[in-house]
């Protein structure tokens, strides 16, 4: 604890009054003496009694009499009733010309009361008010002034209730410390550490230290307030999106997916780079997953490894153990093809529109712009005859929805979508075109086997979460969500401006 300059001397010289003193010294009395406030010694106490046991402080409660503000107006002006007294002339006054007086209405009432005053009602010019005394004692007055001069057990309590009910008299509370020699009192303060650090470790002077002592009673730190996350807030704004354009979301709950859902119904070969160990979780217990629509893992199978719907396949051994492995889900296009083998083991085709936000994983090495977990955002829509140009049309739409207008396409490749676009919005902040998403055509070899009518096509896109919350927010919305400058590049290339599809 330290204490200012001022502070300082008030205490040192409370200190000095203890010492001197054997019984104790008053708070009250040691400020009156030293001319100060009360409150300054009572903050003085408050700091010696955190030194520890400097000094011992009773806490004593006192009542006493107070004139209140217009009480001390009385005292000085008179009472209200003798002030009207003195201000009737010989020849008496209008009762009008008294009423305007600030003391008037008031001191009329009493002076009339106490039969000092009378009123002719008959007098010409209206009613007139006369003296009917020669003189008078104003014992309010005198009351008043007994209480400003500290004398007040000179009332009875009658006279002091009677002044309290005019207002002009106040019992007020007083609470004071009666101060006393501590049993580790001493006329200089020692500082008390409030924390041990290294530094006092590694040299040993802790040992030479007074430590403050730790109070288990203090409350902690009020938490701040909760608030939405940035991405949780886009993340509802997108589910809005896709719910105005007549989507329906997929259970996406399901984390753990088996790779026969996530690279071999979506004609990923199983040879592929992202089913490697560098690029994917695989589960360890349970290793392998069992239960399979079998008729549907044979066609992929052949298509697989011999082709089949007007396709050569990629000619492989296709195993099964691949496709059991368990992993921990690197899209939730897995969640898609399971609703689209679910939708065509219906009788009758029917349209659907589906969307999917949740989370993904990679077996990312951590910096700058990977992380092993984001959110993946997937819309897909199946219906018949659909098209590259239904696709860029909704993509549009669904963009345009989110206040990202600038879009560009850019052709690219992805295992299960042909023809495949790169979706690129311009960034007013960076100044440049930025990726923002994925899409493609789902590949006949990927819908066929499933059971889906030839003349069926299933457009879709994906894009992570993050990226376009950096987009959607801009630069400067970002400033403000870290709560300093920072360069624009390097917020752009974070984790929080990823994209995966």
């Amino acid at each position: 604890m330290g204490f200012s300059m001022a502070d300082t001397g008030v205490v040192e010289t409370l200190l000095q009054r203890i010492e001197k003193v054997d019984g104790g010294v008053d708070s009250l009395g040691v400020a009156a003496s030293l001319g100060v406030d009360h409150q300054v010694i009572v903050g003085a106490v408050k700091s010696l009694q955190a030194l520890g046991d400097v000094i011992s402080a009773e806490l004593r409660s006192t009542k006493h009499w107070e004139l209140t503000e217009e009480g001390t107006e009385i005292a000085e002006q008179g009472s209200h009733e003798a002030r009207v007294f003195n201000s009737i002339l010989l020849e008496g006054l209008p009762q009008a010309e008294l009423m305007k007086l600030s003391f008037g209405k008031i001191g009329f009432s009493k002076a009339m009361s106490n039969k000092w005053i009378r009123v002719d009602k008959s007098y010409e010019g209206g009613p007139r008010i006369f003296r009917t005394v020669e003189s008078i004692e104003d014992q309010v007055r005198e009351k008043l002034l007994l209480v400003k001069q500290g004398n007040a057990a000179q009332l009875d309590e009658k006279e002091k209730n009677e002044l309290k009910k005019r207002k002009l008299l106040a019992e007020v509370t007083v609470k004071s410390y009666w101060i006393t020699k501590g049993s580790s009192f001493s006329t200089t303060i020692t500082k008390q550490e409030a924390e041990l650090t290294p530094e006092m470790i590694a040299t040993g002077s802790w040992k030479e230290k007074k430590f403050k002592p730790y109070n288990f009673e203090a409350m902690g730190v009020a938490p701040n307030c909760g608030h939405l996350h940035p991405l949780m807030k886009v993340r509802t704004q997108f589910r809005q999106i896709f719910l105005e354009m007549g989507f329906s979301e997929m259970p996406t709950n399901n984390f753990i997916e088996s790779s026969f859902w996530n690279f071999d119904s979506l004609y990923q070969p199983q040879q592929h780079p992202a089913r490697d160990q560098h690029d994917t979780f695989f589960l360890s217990d349970p290793a392998l997953a069992h239960e399979f629509p079998l008729e549907y893992l044979e066609r992929v199978k052949k298509v697989h490894s011999e082709g089949g719907y007007g396709s050569q396949g990629y000619k492989y051994d296709w195993k099964m153990e691949e496709a059991q492995k368990n992993i921990l889900r690197t899209h939730t296009t897995a969640v898609s093809a399971r609703m689209l083998y679910k939708l065509a083991q219906q009788e009758k085709f029917t349209p659907v529109k589906y969307f999917s936000i949740d989370r993904v994983f990679r077996n990312e090495t951590l910096d700058a712009t990977h992380l092993a977990e984001f959110h993946q955002i997937e819309g897909v829509v199946a219906d018949k005859d659909l098209t590259l140009g239904h696709l860029m049309g909704v993509l549009h739409q669904f963009f345009t929805k989110l206040g990202i207008t600038k879009l560009r396409f850019k052709p690219a490749y992805n295992p299960y979508t042909e023809p495949s676009m790169e979706v690129f919005s311009y960034h007013e902040g960076l100044k440049k075109w930025v990726e923002v998403g994925n899409s493609g055509v789902f590949r006949p070899e990927m819908l066929l086997p499933m059971g889906l009518p030839e003349d069926v096509s299933v457009i879709a896109w994906g894009l992570s979460l993050e990226r376009p919350t950096m987009i959607k927010y801009g630069i400067n919305n970002i400033r403000e969500l870290v709560g300093h400058k920072v360069n624009l590049q390097m917020v752009y290339d974070s984790p929080i401006c990823r994209l995966d599809s």
